[in-house]
């Protein structure tokens, strides 16, 4: 399907959703599926300035592992990292990402870098949607001034802008972005119409429509904020039962026979969603001038988790009468989650670096993890040959891992080395146990 000219902008009732052009900017675990799904309905041109990345899209590999390489060489897209390109669209998603620095701030350089030049080459009449998670105002008060500065339009006259907060869950193959609600806002009525039709397009769950972009904004970084507090909360039972002896994941296997009991389960909490978001909120917060307290607080016990974990490896090793100085350690997992390729802003970093500060040789394996990526984030390799080691630590529950029996991970135990650190709890402690492992899990 060509991509035609955009059209001017035009009063509700006049623009049909059936001409919309769409250009998704930053083709990640978000725009990718975007991309993807809105191809199927009209004319997609897929944006992103890696162009190594777009190279590989065009071959039909899809980096990601969100949509398939299968679905990938059968899509329309148009890939390219020519931002002249983008004129032709008259819709435009921004889905690039938004970290945060060393000092835990907002870093917003992809936003302002992406505004600059959607503002540079965008048509008059085109509808600017922003999906990356923000605090409330960004989206207004921040590209929407660049937007009118690059491309000598008025925002509401020229163009419009939107919000609508990405849900994706990288590896999740049943909330997908068909069958989660997708709330979508505009800055004016009329846009906030056309924005749902053009989500409708692809999203089955339905629309929910919320009253300023500003309440979008919101809701996104709290959905997140809400988990990130709520994990917190059973890391800290976790220190708390560890010092008592008492199994944690006993305790909320008990707890969890009451019928409003929350199942959330300790673990290490990276990733660019639930680890990040809440800086978001808490950086606006302050500069509203208020000092949030509890989501602080919930921050300051998930960012510790992986010191706390190498600590406890120290322990059992110790107890195991292993010489700490040069002990040799398999960390299976560096991805932030569970079967997913993504190693930025993973915890399982942290478990390392504390090892190693202890003078502790780690050795890091993971099948879904690419190479360069891990070298390119981190600055070491993973480990082609793994010798036999003191201790073996499951940081992240690849389903390569958890089908693993006892005895392949004592096959990878020095003589007489029984530490297991479990850190998803995955295993079964009283078998493991049994079995002559100094088994510890969160």
């Amino acid at each position: 399907m060509e991509i035609g000219q955009a059209n001017t902008y035009r009063p509700a009732g006049r623009r049909k959703v059936d001409n919309v052009h769409i250009a998704v900017i930053g083709l990640g675990y978000v725009g990718l599926p975007l991309a993807v799904a809105f191809a199927k309905k009209t004319a997609v041109i897929g944006f992103d300035i890696d162009e190594e990345k777009v190279e590989r899209y065009r071959q039909g590999i899809d980096v990601t592992n969100e949509v398939g390489s299968e679905a990938l060489r059968h899509s329309s897209i148009r890939f390219t990292s020519d931002p002249s390109e983008i004129g032709q669209a008259n819709f435009i998603i921004v889905a690039v990402p938004t970290p945060i620095d060393q000092h835990n701030n907002p870093d917003l350089h992809a936003m302002v870098a992406t505004s600059r030049i959607v503002g540079r080459h965008m048509s008059r009449g085109t509808v600017i949607v922003y999906e990356s998670t923000v605090y409330p105002g960004v989206t207004e008060e921040v590209c929407v001034p660049i937007l009118e500065a690059e491309s000598g339009f008025a925002c509401g006259i020229d163009f419009k802008v939107g919000y609508s907060p990405e849900r994706i869950n990288p590896g999740d193959k049943v909330h997908r972005l068909e069958s989660i609600t997708k709330i979508v806002a505009g800055m004016d009525e009329e846009s906030l119409g056309y924005i749902g039709d053009v989500y409708e397009l692809v999203v089955e769950a339905g629309i929910y429509k919320a009253p300023s972009i500003k309440v979008a904004e919101a809701a996104k970084v709290i959905e997140n904020a809400q988990r990130d507090i709520n994990i917190a909360f059973v890391n800290e039972l976790a220190i708390i039962f560890n010092r008592m002896g008492i199994d944690t994941h006993e305790v909320l296997r008990a707890a969890g026979t009451k019928w409003n009991f929350l199942d959330f389960r300790p673990g290490l909490v990276g990733g660019h969603c639930i680890g990040v978001d809440p800086y978001y909120l808490t950086f606006k917060a302050q500069e509203v001038g208020y000092h949030p307290e509890v989501i602080l607080a919930g921050r300051r016990i998930n960012d510790n988790m992986g010191k706390y974990v190498a600590e406890n490896v120290v322990k059992q090793l110790i107890r195991d009468h292993c010489p700490i100085h040069g002990a040799k350690v398999l960390v299976m997992g560096i991805t932030f989650k569970e079967n997913v390729p993504d190693v930025r802003n993973s915890k399982a970093i942290d478990i390392i670096r504390e090892l190693e500060d202890y003078g502790i040789s780690t050795y890091v394996t993971d099948p879904h993890a690419d190479p360069y990526e891990v070298w390119r984030e981190y600055g070491f390799e993973l480990s082609a040959e793994i010798p036999q080691v003191d201790a073996v630590i499951l940081a992240v529950n690849h389903k390569e891992f958890v089908t693993m029996s006892l005895d392949e991970l004592r096959s990878r135990l020095k003589q007489g080395r029984n530490v297991l650190i479990d850190v998803k709890g995955v295993f079964n402690r009283t078998a493991a146990e049994a079995d002559g492992f100094k088994y510890w899990r969160l």
